[in-house]
């Protein structure tokens, strides 16, 4: 696995308004790696993706994605970057089709790639590929779920960025959706940063996780050691807190 970052998080500060969310934040994401950044609710996990994007943008440091400075860049310059990202609570088109969601997803890519990207969207999730014709607002969670991201792949990013996938499903669906990440990013090589409040999916799947606490990274390590952590047993993974 090469060790060039393809993307480089360096002190980020985040306002909104005169609150501050993030703190100083830095990581790495190494091409072919998934990368993931656990933490409570409201700890700023999805700020910081949201800023990788630019909105709301960085009030100071620095975003690199594959050698560029994007930290001012508009958000609709950073997509066409091969960034795509599956956002918090789906946000999927909920008037439109599964197949018109997935069109949606593939503007920014290259038109003569379309029918192979959506045959491998339905091969990943074969319910999509039942439910192409029906609206995207009258899917379940898990199919919705299984929208964004498909969608997210219809841009044939080169990173993927993926913000809580697992909020609000049952169990048999997280586990399924955490298991076509790893495929994708074992068999395609697929780099993703995962912001997950489910710490044990998450750092299982994971080969490096950071934890975050109130817009700060307060721990960093592999997956497997993280999970070891008796800090991080005690917060995220006993109790059933998350």
């Amino acid at each position: 696995m090469s060790q060039q970052p393809l993307l480089q998080v360096k002190n980020v500060e985040t306002f909104y308004g005169k609150i501050q969310a993030l703190r100083g934040v830095t990581l790495d994401v190494n091409e072919g790696e998934i990368v993931t950044l656990i933490g409570a609710n409201g700890a700023g996990k999805s700020t910081l993706m949201m800023t990788i994007c630019g909105d709301p943008r960085a009030a100071k440091g620095q975003i690199i994605y594959d050698g560029k400075e994007i930290t001012q860049m508009p958000t609709h310059e950073i997509t066409r970057m091969n960034i795509a990202q599956s956002p918090e609570g789906r946000r999927i088109f909920g008037r439109m089709t599964v197949m018109e969601n997935l069109m949606m997803g593939a503007t920014t890519s290259d038109p003569e790639y379309y029918e192979e990207d959506l045959a491998h969207a339905f091969e990943l999730f074969p319910r999509l590929h039942e439910r192409q014709h029906q609206r995207g607002g009258t899917l379940s969670g898990g199919e919705q779920q299984m929208l964004a991201i498909a969608r997210a792949l219809m841009a044939r990013p080169r990173l993927l960025l993926l913000d809580e996938p697992s909020l609000g499903l049952a169990p048999l669906v997280v586990k399924q959706i955490f298991e076509v990440i790893k495929n994708l990013n074992k068999k395609d090589g697929l780099t993703v940063f995962l912001v997950e409040q489910n710490a044990y999916h998450a750092l299982k799947l994971a080969d490096r996780g950071h934890v975050m606490v109130n817009g700060l990274i307060t721990l960093s390590g592999t997956g497997k050691e993280l999970l070891a952590r008796e800090e991080v047993r005690a917060a995220y993974l006993e109790g059933g807190a998350h």
